[in-house]
């Protein structure tokens, strides 16, 4: 894998990597994986267009990212199951952006009422794009790629700009762990690191739940974060995530 780390056991790791308030007490952390996405969230309200498609693998971080546009925007964010039939204003509830969390899923899911969901979508795109309003729409893949029933639905979500999440590499992922173990004030080598990088999924979730598990594990029988550590608590039978 490109950017494995060197294991040199005892050595301290040094880090500069930003992050993003979200939600309550957590964070987004940015990195050359995401920066683009975080760019356009940063953009916001001056898009160039009424709305925003943004895609990515799941565990990404894209509805993390999504839920930091939420917040700013005070965006509305009604389950996209439940649209059907329903009015752009009240599903919009007063305001003029909405966020629809794992749109394509939906879309997909839909079977028989699959029109009339994407009629409703199409009509809220209409609602807000009048309004000079925003709609974010999310999946894993860009819109052009996604099922959709409806042909005027299908053209404006394929015409919105679609930005990606990309998976961490190993430098990254490398980075993000070290990173969330200096906020738990945890030291840990390359060595611990490295092997994590090894075996774990590439992804920020995997690397939270990672160096939850660990911590939780050390404080609980006073012990440091090494490798055996690891082993002990993630690698057997797995490490989250994986």
């Amino acid at each position: 894998m490109s950017g494995r780390l060197t294991v040199r056991p005892g050595r301290q790791l040094a880090l500069d990597l930003g992050h993003r308030p979200a939600f309550g007490r957590d964070y987004f952390l940015v990195a050359h994986c995401n920066a683009v996405a975080v760019a356009w969230i940063d953009r916001w309200p001056d898009w160039p267009s009424p709305g925003l498609a943004l895609w990515g693998a799941p565990a990404s971080g894209k509805s993390h990212l999504a839920a930091v546009w939420r917040s700013r925007a005070v965006a509305a964010c009604p389950n996209p199951a439940s649209l059907a039939g329903r009015a752009p204003a009240e599903i919009a509830q007063g305001s003029s952006a909405v966020l629809l969390d794992s749109l394509d899923a939906t879309l997909a899911a839909a079977g028989a009422g699959a029109g009339d969901l994407a009629e409703a979508v199409l009509h809220l795109y209409n609602h807000l794009a009048a309004a000079g309003g925003h709609l974010l729409v999310t999946g894993e893949a860009p819109p052009a790629r996604w099922t959709i029933a409806l042909a005027d639905l299908r053209s404006r979500l394929v015409a919105l700009p679609a930005v990606g999440i990309e998976r961490p590499d190993d430098a990254t992922l490398a980075a993000v762990l070290v990173k969330l173990f200096a906020d738990r004030q945890v030291r840990v080598g390359e060595d611990v690191v490295a092997l994590l990088v090894a075996r774990m999924e590439r992804s920020f979730a995997a690397a939270a739940a990672a160096v939850d598990a660990l911590d939780r594990a050390a404080l609980a029988g006073g012990r440091s974060v090494t490798p055996a550590l690891v082993r002990e608590v993630l690698l057997e039978p797995e490490i989250p995530g994986t």
